[in-house]
Parts: C-alpha cells; structure tokens; sequence
C-alpha cells in the first residue's frame, strides 16, 4: 500500500487498481498556494521551510529604500551595467583559457562596475549625504583605464578603415562588451544631466568602451588573428 501526503491535510492509502482523486481539502490548499503567489505572502511547507513569494508589483527598491518602477530610469543603468559585467565576465574566461595576463584587468573592472551600480542604485534626488559618501565613485577607476588604454594603443597599428567586430573569439566576445558598454553609457547619460548620477560614472563608461576597443584589437593582434577592415560594395549599377 502507498501513503500520499495530501497538501498536509489528509491522507489517503491507495491500493495498485486505484487512481488518484483530488480531494476538496487538496484542491483548496493548491489554490491558496496559488493565491500566496498573486499576493505575495510567505508560505510554510512541511519541514518546517518558509518560502517567500512576492507580488510582482513592477516596483523595486534602490539603495536608499525609495521604491521606483521596473522601467525607472536609475534600474535600466543599473541593469545594463549588470549586464555589462556578466558580458566581460565570459569574455575573460575566454581570454583565460588562452592564458593573456590582462584577465586580471577585466576582473578588476568587474569590480569598478560593481562601485558604478551601487552608484547609480543610489540617486542624488532621495539620498542622504552618508549614502552619496558611501557610493561616490572616485575619479582612480577613470585614470586606472586611460593609463591601461594608452599601454595597448601604443603598441597597435595606427587605424586607416573602419574595423568590423572580429578578430577571433576573445577579441569578438570583448566587442560584444563595447557595444554593451556603449549602451550603458547612453542610460546613464540622462540620469547625469538630471542631477540623479554622479558625472564620473559616466566618464568611467566613456573611458571603458574605449579601453574594450583597444583591448579588443590587442587580443587580435596577439592571438595572431587577422581584423576585418569594412570595404564598402561597389554598387553594381553605378
């Protein structure tokens, strides 16, 4: 004989010829498990573990506490941003494996985005001096990065084309990091001119697109792998 625990209510020994039967008691615990998502309580199942379950409101908090909507435009920058690390991140890896030194770099930068979203997850409008102190994203991460950007511009072939993003799968996958970065930078831009962020940020993701291109182009160049200049076609009919 089988035991089925029904939703901690009731039990009910089965023999191999019958089938289950959802019972009244069962079908309401499942609708108020159910109705805990849509309302966002906090459930206890058996063994004594709670699990939280909130209501998607479309709201969320930043570092102050304020709460703003999902599409504000503080938690698009801070999202991007999120996404910004996660993209260098797996460029790293890549890097690593091909053994490039520089790897630390990328997981150093990593860190500054980190200091960049905390930035951003605290705006000028709703924050107290003690915050912005403990979030001000200093003017170091900027001159650390054009210091990195002129060590690999002065060792790379002067550009005379428009380059295509290429250059092997390390060098691809740090393109792919600018072009994220790039957009960055253009969520954070509204955000300084309002007042909410702190003008370092954005300077710092001006200066990091442009380490990411340099870096890009260097990774290329080491691996031994050839760029592609952008031709445009002749057209056919001219």
């Amino acid at each position: 004989m089988e035991r089925l625990l029904c939703a901690e209510h009731c039990t009910k020994r089965l023999g191999e010829d019958e089938r289950r039967i959802i019972r009244p008691k069962e079908a309401t615990h499942r609708a108020e498990r159910a109705q805990s998502v849509e309302v966002g309580t906090a459930r206890k199942f058996s063994g004594g573990k709670r699990l939280s379950l909130f209501l998607f409101q479309g709201f969320s908090s930043t570092f102050t506490g304020e709460r703003r909507p999902k599409n504000d435009h503080v938690f698009e920058a801070v999202g991007t941003t999120d996404e910004l690390s996660s993209a260098i991140g797996f460029a790293a890896e890549l890097i690593r494996e091909n053994g490039h030194a520089f790897v630390d770099e990328l997981e150093k930068i990593q860190g500054f985005l980190q200091d960049v979203g905390s930035s951003l997850a605290t705006p000028n409008s709703s924050a107290r001096e003690a915050h912005l102190k403990q979030t001000r994203l200093s003017e170091k991460p900027v001159l650390t990065l054009e210091r990195w950007i002129d060590c690999y511009s002065d060792q790379l072939p002067p550009l005379t084309a428009f380059i295509l993003p290429s250059g092997g799968k390390s060098s691809s996958a740090l393109h792919i990091c600018r072009a994220v970065c790039r957009r960055a930078e253009r969520r954070v831009v509204p955000l300084v001119q309002a007042g909410e962020a702190d003008a370092n940020v954005a300077k710092f993701l001006n200066r990091l697109s442009d380490y990411l291109f340099a870096l890009a182009r260097y990774v290329a160049m080491k691996e031994g792998n050839e760029e592609k200049m952008y031709k445009k076609e002749a057209d056919p009919e001219g």
